[in-house]
C-alpha cells in the first residue's frame, strides 16, 4: 500500500502529506481515520488533534509555534494559522547529551591533491584572486586568457573569484572581506593562485599578504597593477604560466577520509527536506565524522527553534558557550536592523510546505545528524578541529556556502526542495527532496533523496550517497555546478559603504 502521509515523531500533533489531498478525503493517523478540512498540497501538515488557540503544534517532537486561532482535526497547517514562538536572545543552560556516532575503522579513501602543508584537495586550479573589485575586469580576461592558452590541460580549472569588495569598508566588513580572500588563497582546491592587486585599496596587497602567514611562495604569487610599467596583462600571463607549469605536475593520490572536509547547507526547502534529504545528509555526517572526516553546519538564522539541541551536543561547556555567543549575537544582528528573528521562511518555503522558522530549523538541523559539536568558528576562520563543526554565517544560499568554502570544505552539499543552480569556488553538489525536482531540473541536481519516500530505505540508500561523494571528491565525476559552469562567490556585509 503506498504511503501517502507521514507522521514524523510519536508526539507530533501534526503529519506531513506525501502527496496532494482534496477536501474530504480521509487518512489514517494511529489507527484512527481523520477527515480533511481542506484541499491541503504535497509536503504540507495537517492537524490530527483539536488545538486551541495559542496552544503549541508539534512536528519533529518540538514546538514549531503556536495557533493564531482555535483548529480542528484535519485542519490544513500553515503560515495563515500557525505564529512562531521566537522572540529576542534568550539565556540558556548546558545540558549536555552523551550520545555520539560510534568511530568505524572501515578503510575508505578519496584520490585528493595533497599540499605542501598537509592540506588536500578535491581539485587543482589556478585561481585570480582580486583583492579589491576594480580589478575584477583584468582578473576574468587574465583568466580567459590563460584558458585559452592552455585548455586546461594538466589541471581541472581556471577561474576569476569576482567580489564587489576590498574598498570603502570599515572595521567588521573590511576584516570579513580579507578573511574571506585570504581563505580562498590558502584553499588546497587551488594548486596556483594570483592575487591581484591594485595598489590604492583599503585592502592593501603588502598588508594581505602579511594575513597569509606562512604560505607556498610557488603556489601564491602577487601582483600590483598601478606598479606596472606598461601592459599588466603580458605581466599577470607571466605569472599564471609560472603557476600553471607548477600545477599540470600535480598528481591525485589516495588519501584518509580525515582529510575530507564537507560543507551541509540548505536552500529552497520544502516539506520533505526534513523528511528526505536532509536526513540522509545527516547519516553521511555521521558517518564521516566516524570514520575521522569532518562536516560544517552554517546558516545560523535556521538554527533559530532547534539551537537547543546543537547546544546540548557540544563535547563540553567551552564549545556550549561559544555556541550561546554565536546564537545570539545572530539574533542581535537582526534586532539591531529592527528585524524580527523569526520571519526567515521564504515565499517559497512557505509554498512547500514549511510556515515557521522553528519549522524549518528543526528539519535544516538534520543536516549534522548526531554527532557531538567538536568546534566553533567565527565568520572567516579556518579548520582547526576534525568532527562536526558549526560556522557562523546567514542563511543566504551562496553567503553561506562561499563561508563554508572558506572555512577549508573542499566541496558542499546542498539540499534542496525547490532547485537551485548555483555553486560556490568549489563543487557544490545538490540533493533534491523529491523525484519531482529530480526529474525536472535533472540538469541541476545530483543526487535524488526522495527515493526515501518511494520504498528505498535509509541503509540501501546511504553506501549509494557515499560513493557519489567520494566519486566527486576524487575527480572521477563533477557535480553539476561544474557541468554547467555555475560558480561565484559572495562575502557577508553588514556596515556601511563610503
Amino acid at each position: 500500500m503506498e504511503q501517502t502521509i507521514i507522521k514524523i515523531n510519536p508526539v507530533d500533533t501534526v503529519v506531513v502529506c506525501l502527496k496532494s489531498f482534496e477536501k474530504g478525503e480521509t487518512i489514517l493517523v494511529d489507527g484512527k481515520s481523520i477527515v480533511l478540512n481542506q484541499d491541503t498540497p504535497a509536503g504540507h501538515k495537517v492537524l490530527i488533534k483539536d488545538t486551541a488557540e495559542g496552544e503549541n503544534i508539534i512536528k519533529y517532537g518540538y514546538p514549531i509555534g503556536h495557533a493564531k486561532q482555535a483548529l480542528k482535526e484535519g485542519d490544513w497547517v500553515n503560515e495563515n494559522n500557525l505564529r512562531t514562538n521566537l522572540s529576542g536572545t534568550l539565556e540558556y543552560s548546558y545540558s549536555p547529551v552523551n550520545e555520539d556516532v560510534e568511530k568505524q575503522c572501515e578503510k575508505r579513501s578519496f584520490k585528493g591533491y595533497v599540499r605542501a602543508n598537509g592540506e588536500v584537495g578535491t581539485r587543482n586550479e589556478i585561481w585570480v584572486v582580486p583583492t579589491v573589485g576594480c580589478v575584477n575586469g583584468i582578473a576574468e580576461k587574465l583568466a580567459q586568457l590563460l584558458r585559452q592558452e592552455t585548455a586546461c590541460d594538466g589541471i581541472d580549472a581556471v577561474y576569476a573569484w569576482h567580489h564587489n569588495f576590498g574598498c570603502s569598508q570599515l572595521s567588521e566588513d573590511h576584516e570579513n572581506t580579507r578573511k574571506i580572500l585570504r581563505d580562498i588563497a590558502l584553499h588546497p582546491n587551488a594548486g596556483g593562485v594570483l592575487v591581484l592587486g591594485l595598489g590604492c585599496e583599503n585592502n592593501q596587497p603588502e598588508l594581505f599578504e602579511q594575513l597569509l602567514g606562512d604560505y607556498d611562495h610557488e603556489r601564491i604569487k602577487f601582483l600590483v597593477v598601478q606598479k606596472v610599467e606598461g601592459n599588466e596583462l603580458e605581466v599577470g600571463m607571466d605569472i599564471l604560466r609560472q603557476l600553471y607549469a607548477k600545477a599540470r605536475e600535480d598528481k591525485r593520490q589516495e588519501v584518509g577520509l580525515d582529510k575530507l572536509r564537507v560543507g551541509l547547507k540548505c536552500g529552497g526547502s520544502d516539506g520533505f527536506s526534513g523528511i528526505t534529504a536532509n536526513p540522509l545528509v545527516g547519516e553521511f555526517s555521521d558517518w564521516l565524522v566516524a570514520r575521522g572526516g569532518t562536516t560544517i553546519l552554517t546558516e545560523v538564522p535556521e538554527m533559530f527553534g532547534a539551537e537547543t539541541i546543537l547546544m546540548n551536543r557540544c563535547k563540553d561547556e567551552h564549545l556550549f558557550q561559544q555556541t550561546v555567543s554565536m546564537v545570539n549575537d545572530f539574533k542581535e544582528y537582526f534586532l539591531s536592523h529592527g528585524e524580527p528573528v523569526g520571519e526567515n521562511p521564504s515565499p517559497g518555503n512557505k509554498a512547500g510546505g514549511i510556515s515557521t522558522l522553528e519549522d524549518k530549523a528543526l528539519g535544516c538541523t538534520q543536516k549534522c545528524g548526531r554527532a557531538l559539536v567538536s568546534g566553533v568558528l567565527k565568520y572567516g576562520d579556518r579548520l582547526q578541529t576534525n568532527g562536526l563543526n558549526l560556522l557562523s554565517a546567514p542563511g543566504n544560499d551562496l553567503v553561506a556556502s562561499t563561508a563554508l568554502a572558506s572555512a577549508g570544505c573542499q566541496l558542499v552539499l546542498f539540499t534542496t526542495g525547490r532547485g537551485t543552480p548555483f555553486g560556490t569556488f568549489v563543487p557544490t553538489m545538490k540533493i533534491a527532496t523529491n523525484s519531482s525536482l529530480a526529474s525536472r531540473k535533472s540538469n541541476w541536481i545530483d543526487f535524488n533523496a526522495g527515493q526515501l519516500i518511494e520504498g528505498k530505505s535509509m541503509p540501501e540508500l546511504l553506501p549509494e550517497f557515499v560513493d557519489k561523494i567520494l566519486a566527486v571528491a576524487s575527480g572521477e565525476e563533477l557535480a553539476r555546478n561544474e557541468m554547467n559552469d555555475y560558480r561565484e562567490i559572495s562575502i557577508f556585509k553588514n556596515g556601511v559603504t563610503l
